[in-house]
C-alpha cells in the first residue's frame, strides 16, 4: 500500500502539491488523473525519494522509500524510460538493476521475454524506439517481482499490441493482490484499466472514488428516444412528469428515468419506437467537468496547422515496431 498524508511541495512561490492525502490499495488498479501542471509527475517523484516534499510524508508499506532495503523487490516504476543507460544492452542495464538489489540474474531473462525483448536483449537501448524503451522501463519495474507497481504514461509508443497487452498485465497484476497506480493522459485507455481513480487539479485533490462513481457524479445520464410519432410520445411523457429535449434528427433526450420505464410508457400508448437507448458519458467527459476550474493552460481556438500549445504533451507516436511490435 502506498500512503501520502498531507504531502506539500513548492517550488519557490509556486505549491506544486498542495496537502495531498490519499491512499493506493492493493488489489485494484488505481488511476491518477489530472490536467497538465496538477502537480502528478512531482507526486509520483516524492513517492520514490526522487524530490523532497516540503512537508507531509509517504510510506510505502509504512516505510520512507529511502529506508527500503533492496527496494525494488518492494516497488517497481516506470516514470521515464530514456533513464536507461544508453550505451548498455537491455540485458546489461536489468542486470546493473538486479546486481544491486540482490535480485538473481535469471529474473533478467524471465522480465525481457515477458515484455518481448528476448530478441534484442543484447543490443544497445539507445537504438530502441520509443516503444521498445517503454517495454524495458516495465522491464525494470518487474524486476524484482514487486508487490507495489508504478507506471507514469505506460501505453506511450506502444503499438496496439502493446497497449492490450499493458493493460492486462497491469489487470493481472492487481488481481493478484498487488498495488497498482497508474498515470495516464489517455482517457480512453484508463476507462479499460482503471477500477478506481485519483484526480487532481493543481495539486490539490479533487477526487477519490471508483471509476463508476466518477463517471456517474461528474457526467450526465441520460436515455434518448427516437420515434415516428414524437409529438405523441412527447405528450404522453409530459403527462407522466418527464421533461423530453429535442436533440435534432427527430431524437429526444429524457434525464431522471430508465430504458424500462420509458418502453413500458410507449408500449402501453402504442407508440412505435425506433430507438430507445440508455447513454452514459464517457470517462473523458466526466474527467472534463470535474477538472474545469483547475487546468492551468487553456487552449484558444485551433492551431491548422497542429501545434503543441503551452503545457500540452504531444500524444504517443503510433505504430513504432519491431520484430514484435513496439
Amino acid at each position: 500500500m502506498i500512503e501520502l498524508a498531507d504531502l506539500t511541495k513548492h517550488y519557490g512561490s509556486k505549491k506544486a502539491v498542495d496537502h495531498l492525502t490519499f491512499s493506493v490499495r492493493p488489489g485494484v488498479v488505481t488511476g491518477f488523473l489530472g490536467p497538465n501542471g496538477a502537480g502528478k509527475s512531482t507526486t509520483m517523484r516524492m513517492m520514490l525519494d526522487l524530490d523532497n516534499p516540503t512537508s507531509g510524508t509517504v510510506r510505502i508499506d509504512g516505510k520512507h522509500y529511502r529506508d527500503l532495503k533492496e527496494p525494488l523487490k518492494y516497488i517497481g516504476a516506470l516514470l521515464d524510460a530514456k533513464a536507461m543507460h544508453g550505451g548498455r544492452s537491455a540485458y546489461n542495464n536489468l542486470l546493473c538493476l538486479a546486481q544491486s538489489n540482490r535480485i538473481p540474474e535469471r529474473r533478467v531473462g524471465e522480465v525481457l521475454d515477458l515484455v518481448g525483448l528476448t530478441a534484442v536483449a543484447r543490443k544497445k537501448s539507445k537504438g530502441f524506439s520509443l516503444g521498445m524503451g517503454q517495454r524495458l522501463g516495465i522491464a525494470s519495474a518487474l524486476l524484482g517481482d514487486p508487490e507495489i507497481l508504478m507506471f507514469d504514461e505506460p501505453v506511450n509508443g506502444l503499438d496496439p499490441e502493446g497497449i492490450h497487452w499493458i493493460r492486462n498485465l497491469m489487470k493481472k497484476l492487481a488481481s493478484e493482490g498487488r498495488t497498482i497506480f497508474v498515470s495516464s493522459h489517455l482517457m480512453s485507455e484508463m476507462a479499460l484499466t482503471a477500477d478506481h481513480l485519483i484526480v487532481i487539479g493543481q495539486g490539490r485533490l479533487l477526487a477519490d472514488t471508483s471509476m463508476a462513481d466518477f463517471i456517474h457524479e461528474n457526467s450526465r445520464s441520460y436515455v434518448r428516444l427516437r420515434s415516428p410519432q414524437q409529438e405523441r410520445l412527447r405528450d404522453v411523457l409530459h403527462g407522466e412528469g418527464l421533461t423530453a429535449v429535442e436533440a435534432g434528427g427527430g431524437v429526444l433526450e429524457v434525464d431522471g428515468t430508465t430504458t424500462e420505464r420509458l418502453g413500458e410508457l410507449a408500449a402501453a400508448h402504442g407508440i412505435t419506437l425506433h430507438e430507445l437507448s440508455s447513454q452514459r458519458a464517457s470517462l473523458e467527459e466526466a474527467f472534463m467537468q470535474m477538472t474545469a476550474g483547475a487546468v492551468e493552460y487553456h487552449s484558444h481556438g485551433t492551431d491548422i496547422h497542429g501545434m503543441v500549445g503551452p503545457g500540452d504533451e504531444p500524444g504517443p507516436r503510433w505504430g513504432e515496431s519491431y520484430e514484435r511490435g513496439a
